[in-house]
């Protein structure tokens, strides 16, 4: 699956803000965005007013580098939530955080959305007991996530874990330090989705 491979940082820097996209870096000295508050590029420091369509192509653009998903997969997300009843933007976002990468990161198994795909992609994840190895695959209210044995003597895991640690619990979520498993009690609300994000812009934008 085509995933994006290129700097990170400039992705951050582009939306004028932190998407917090590599963990631990995102919190330091080191933040793209801290080091130059500028966009990337020869003309990046240049001022220039949005356009209508660009403040819709920006919240869209900004969503997918979030969640770590290219344009082909987000339209599909958009077209899945056109179908559901209720708000477009607030399902779509819904879909987005059910996602097994983002599940793992949010659980604070993982310091970054990268860092959880991964986990799911090398076969660490268990979703009730079962390997799902397919990090867009949506969890359901109930389900359990868990990790393998052997990544509670993994270092690179244990030292991402004193920062995931440290990351607000979500009420819609539970989670268990002695098992390294956690649940998707409900599928959260907008208000319960920690996300900077105007998703009607995103509606807009794919309803013209």
């Amino acid at each position: 699956m085509a995933r994006y491979t290129g700097p990170v940082c400039r992705l951050c820097r582009r939306e004028g803000e932190k998407l917090y996209l590599k963990g631990e870096r995102c919190h330091g000295n080191k933040c793209g965005v801290e080091r130059r508050q500028y966009a990337p590029g020869q003309h990046g420091q240049g001022r220039r007013k949005l356009s209508t369509y660009g403040l819709q192509l920006r919240e869209k653009q900004k969503a997918k580098r979030i969640y770590g998903i290219l344009e082909r997969q987000f339209r599909r997300y958009f077209q899945l939530a056109d179908s559901y009843r209720g708000m477009t933007g607030t399902v779509l976002l819904q879909l987005l955080e059910r996602r097994l990468d983002n599940l793992v990161y949010r659980l604070g198994l993982a310091p970054s959305r990268a860092a959880g795909r991964q986990l799911v992609r090398h076969g660490h994840v268990r979703v009730n007991g079962r390997k799902v190895d397919i990090p867009s695959y949506l969890v359901r209210p109930g389900q359990e996530i868990s990790l393998t044995d052997d990544m509670r003597n993994n270092q690179t895991f244990l030292a991402g874990q004193a920062l995931a640690d440290k990351r607000e619990r979500l009420p819609w979520l539970t989670y268990s330090p002695e098992t390294l498993s956690g649940h998707m009690i409900n599928v959260p609300a907008r208000e319960e989705i920690p996300l900077i994000l105007n998703e009607q812009l995103i509606v807009e934008l794919y309803s013209k």
